[in-house]
């Protein structure tokens, strides 16, 4: 079959249409790649830098106790409301002490006795009209008056259950008039002003762990919230179980917000150490390995492409282990417009005076 003329037409606007169309595109991306890409950099600065270590824990009262009868007999006074803040020394529950109190009188009465008879034997013996034997006698009634007195005072004081801290009793959970009998707790007492926080850390990080490092508390009661607190003791002993050890801190707590038995979620900030840090969204990872574009200062900032070891993060940085030096510049926005060996123009230098936000706007313009 012949071909007709207005086929091979057909056929030659194709291919010159083609042509054109590739043509362009390639004059397009040659227009693209001779023109520098903008680009912020970021410098790679020393920095202080610390590991937090993060544990669970759980809070205990700075002093915690449960005030209990030592005798039997009935609550005669009641000095406090349910969860009401006491003094030391203030007095809580009175038991009724009537009769004990009436002993008191007669022993003290025995004993202003013992010393009247004392002192007139004492004034007969100066005259020689007693003898010293009589005297002497009469010393040890006196002192056996005197010592069954303060007994029956010692055992006054049980009737007495006063505070022994300052701090925020529990529930009344007795009335007047109730029969106690030793051993039955009657208030509880806690110390809330400085709470005890009680975690385990992993036994790796013993050698970071000393008496003051500063930590942060925080609870699910109050998720808008830290506490601030120090280490006070680090345990003596390594759990050969969970290979753990226990640390004791104390947690400031001078709104009284936090209660004993509390979870809380705990953050250590060891000592810091000074290393090479970069912002983030200057690492270009590929699998296992990390990149950056590495700014040649003296060769007019020419791009290169370069392996870095990374350490820690943290919010928005990162740690550089190896790979770059002080001082030395990357790309830090820009990084998909870049190319090997290109020259990039340079929007600025991250730093603490300009924000990448700016030099965002520099660039969009």
């Amino acid at each position: 079959m012949e071909r007709t003329p207005s086929l091979y037409i057909r056929r030659l606007t194709l291919a010159l249409t083609l042509s054109l169309t590739i043509g362009a595109v390639l004059n397009a991306s040659t227009a693209w790649a001779q023109s520098p890409p903008p680009v912020i950099a970021a410098s790679a600065e020393l920095k202080r830098w610390s590991d937090p270590i993060e544990a669970l824990g759980t809070l205990r009262a700075d002093e915690s106790v449960t005030l209990s009868a030592t005798v039997t007999d009935t609550v005669a006074e009641i000095n406090f409301h349910d969860g009401e803040l006491v003094d030391a020394g203030q007095r809580l529950i009175q038991l009724n002490d009537t009769e004990e109190r009436a002993q008191l009188r007669a022993a003290r009465a025995l004993e202003d006795e013992r010393r009247n008879a004392l002192n007139r034997v004492t004034q007969l013996q100066a005259r020689n009209l007693s003898a010293r034997a009589d005297v002497e006698d009469n010393q040890a009634q006196l002192r056996q008056a005197t010592a069954e007195a303060e007994a029956l005072e010692a055992r006054l004081a049980n009737y007495r259950l006063e505070a022994p801290f300052s701090g925020r009793v529990g529930f009344r959970d007795i009335s007047l008039g109730t029969l106690v009998t030793p051993g039955m707790e009657l208030v509880t007492l806690d110390k809330l002003d400085v709470m005890q926080l009680d975690f385990s850390v992993p036994e790796v990080y013993l050698g970071e762990l000393s008496s003051g490092l500063a930590l942060t508390a925080t609870s699910a009661a109050y998720p808008d919230d830290a506490f601030n607190g120090d280490v006070a003791t680090v345990g003596t002993r390594v759990d050969p179980v969970s290979r753990s050890v226990t640390v004791r801190a104390e947690v400031d707590n001078p709104s009284l917000r936090l209660r004993p038995g509390m979870f809380m979620q705990v953050t250590l900030a060891p000592t810091p150490r000074e290393t090479l840090v970069l912002p983030e969204s200057a690492i270009v990872p590929e699998g296992q390995h990390h990149y950056v574009w590495y700014l040649d200062a003296g060769d007019n900032n020419r791009v290169a492409w370069r392996e870095v070891k990374l350490g820690s993060r943290r919010e928005g940085e990162v740690e550089i282990v190896a790979g770059l030096e002080r001082g030395d510049l990357v790309v830090a926005h820009g990084t998909e417009r870049v190319r090997e060996g290109q020259t990039p123009e340079l929007l600025g230098v991250l730093n603490d005076d300009t924000s990448v936000s700016e030099l965002i706007r520099q660039e969009r313009r």
